[in-house]
């Protein structure tokens, strides 16, 4: 059964207005708040307010109760995997155990330069992801690790407390179809793209599903834009997203209650576990209660029957 989240983008806003939002999400009855990791806004003016991304994530878990508590994605290039590991055990027991750990390879090659970080080439910074899921695996499950890779060396490490889940899940951000998408069946507990097509979902789904080593393990999501309008829907997408309107259409529910049940479903159809809807400011607060109340009923009727 397809379930529902939103993912927040914590930039051009005020903590006070994110908080709102996770609570509201929450009381509408979404099961999961994520958000993402930037520390410039995102394909907005660079000049902006944007919050962290780790401290943000211990704030969703604070601020909610039941939802669960996630990150899609952080960068893999911007923290040592042991920071990661750590601040993600301590997010677990913050959140009573809700937490979902996501990793990505990053793009955002000005966040890499302004703050001399080297952008590497994609087959480097692949590396580089499956490294860090594996030091985080290691310092969540072992009392004390060693490891020498090509990017992390951990002599006599450990990372105390262990998460309260058992087995917190690992997802990888990953779209790429040569590279990534096999790193993702070999590695991931989840996997999450943005933006895309629900054809397009599918096809990268089965590319993830040959590379798995038990069938069907992988958890799937999919990030996608918001815009209820029972008019002009192109204008209202373009009015909130700018010059990102044109990126992410075809990875948007936009339009009237019924197109988006409609494409909701396709998404349910390609394989879809959760579908995110992807929430920058000013955020629709107005379009988050539509979508809780009248499309999401339908959807979820229309996949039982």
């Amino acid at each position: 059964m397809t379930q529902f989240g939103v993912h927040t983008g914590p930039q051009e806003c005020t903590i006070q207005e994110l908080m709102a939002l996770w609570k509201r999400a929450e009381e509408l009855g979404f099961e999961w708040i994520s958000i993402w990791d930037h520390f410039y806004p995102a394909q907005v003016d660079p000049g902006g307010d944007c919050f962290e991304a780790v401290a943000c994530h211990a704030a969703v878990a604070l601020t909610t109760t039941r939802v669960r508590v996630g990150s899609l994605v952080y960068c893999a290039g911007y923290r040592h995997p042991a920071v990661l590991a750590n601040a993600g055990v301590t997010i677990d027991h913050l959140s009573g155990g809700r937490l979902e750990l996501g990793l990505g390879a990053g793009w955002h090659e000005a966040e890499y330069r302004a703050y001399g970080l080297p952008f590497e080439p994609p087959a480097v910074r692949l590396r580089r992801l499956a490294e860090a899921a594996e030091v985080i695996r290691l310092l969540w499950t072992e009392d004390v690790v060693q490891f020498r890779g090509e990017f992390v060396t951990l002599t006599d490490a450990v990372c105390n407390p262990k998460p309260v889940q058992t087995s917190p899940r690992l997802w990888i951000g990953a779209s790429g179809e040569q590279l990534a998408l096999p790193l993702v069946g070999r590695l991931a507990d989840g996997w999450n793209v943005a933006y895309v097509s629900p054809e397009a979902f599918g096809r990268k789904l089965a590319i993830v599903r040959q590379h798995e080593p038990e069938p069907g393990r992988i958890v799937t999501g999919v990030n996608v834009g918001l815009v209820l309008a029972d008019k002009n829907a192109d204008e209202e997408l373009r009015r909130r997203f700018g010059a990102a309107a044109d990126f992410i259409k075809e990875g948007s529910l936009y339009g009237s209650v019924g197109e988006i049940v409609d494409k909701v479903g396709r998404y349910q159809e390609a394989g879809a576990d959760w579908i995110n809807l992807g929430l920058r400011a000013p955020f629709d607060f107005g379009a988050l209660e539509r979508f809780a109340t009248e499309v999401a009923p339908q959807a979820l009727r229309s996949a039982t029957t």
